[in-house]
């Protein structure tokens, strides 16, 4: 079974990957290609991640999830350790991803006023070009430096939060959709506008005591102020109070559609 994850070598999607595969894993730059290559067949599985606990969504995957038919099949949770890693301390550039950039913003703020920050493609690549160019620093997990001779940790837990976690999640081809875990994901597209609408979205989970652990909206990309909605509940799909309630969400959301992406369940993951 073939798995694809953010590349290169040695990002935290590369390890949260690791820790639910032991087959082969291949690497993307794109969460977007990861998603299209499982949903065209081009690959078995996919982790990426959706949700940090201090920046929020990661935008590009729930667009993703949006445009091409996959299931969800796990949720892995990882506690992010960020190091800065450099050949030594005369650098004058950070380079990183960018949701490490900004999970790290203040620590850098405080220790290195005035650095120059660069976003790149993954941690693992901020990590490859300090190992090319000692005016470059990287931040990456810590083991990054012991994957080769040229770089040194010069600090580690930068993160600001001491709780940063990052959630990620296993997609599968849309026939692996799963009714029975204790948590599952669907995006709702109303295809409608009026007041109230939003709480009638909500109400159907309310009246039956199920317990949403996200909601978010993101453009439709077919007109201005028009959005498709992500919600992620506490309860299998199996339960009879979750199908009365997508079937109060799809009756709501007639003129649009409604995408189960199955249930599952979450572990947590340290590496």
């Amino acid at each position: 079974m073939t798995t694809v994850t953010l590349g290169p070598e040695g990002t935290y999607s590369h390890r949260a990957a690791q820790a639910v595969t032991d087959d082969d894993i291949d690497f993307s730059e794109s969460v977007t290609a990861i998603v299209e290559a499982v949903a065209s067949g081009d690959a078995e599985r996919g982790v990426v991640p959706v949700e940090n606990s201090i920046e929020g969504s990661v935008t590009e995957s729930l667009d993703a999830f949006a445009e091409y038919d996959i299931a969800v099949v796990e949720e892995i949770i990882t506690p992010i350790r960020h190091a800065l890693l450099a050949q030594d301390d005369s650098f004058s550039l950070v380079a990183s991803h960018a949701q490490a950039l900004a999970q790290c913003r203040g620590w850098l703020d405080e220790h290195y006023p005035g650095v120059n920050v660069e976003a790149v493609a993954s941690t693992a690549r901020g990590v490859e070009r300090a190992r090319g160019d000692a005016d470059i620093a990287a931040i990456g997990h810590p083991e990054n430096a012991t994957n080769g001779t040229e770089l040194n940790v010069l600090a580690e837990d930068i993160q600001d939060r001491s709780s940063n976690a990052t959630r990620f999640v296993v997609v599968a081809p849309k026939s692996e959709r799963s009714e029975a875990g204790g948590k599952s994901s669907f995006i709702v597209y109303p295809d409608v506008d009026y007041p109230g609408l939003l709480l009638e979205l909500l109400e159907p989970f309310a009246d039956r005591d199920i317990n949403l652990t996200r909601v978010e909206s993101r453009p439709s990309g077919e007109r201005l102020g028009d959005y498709v909605f992500h919600i992620d509940i506490s309860a299998g799909l199996y339960e009879q109070r979750t199908q009365d309630a997508l079937a109060d969400i799809e009756a709501i959301a007639e003129k649009g559609w409604v995408r189960r992406l199955g249930s599952y369940d979450s572990k947590t993951v340290v590496n």
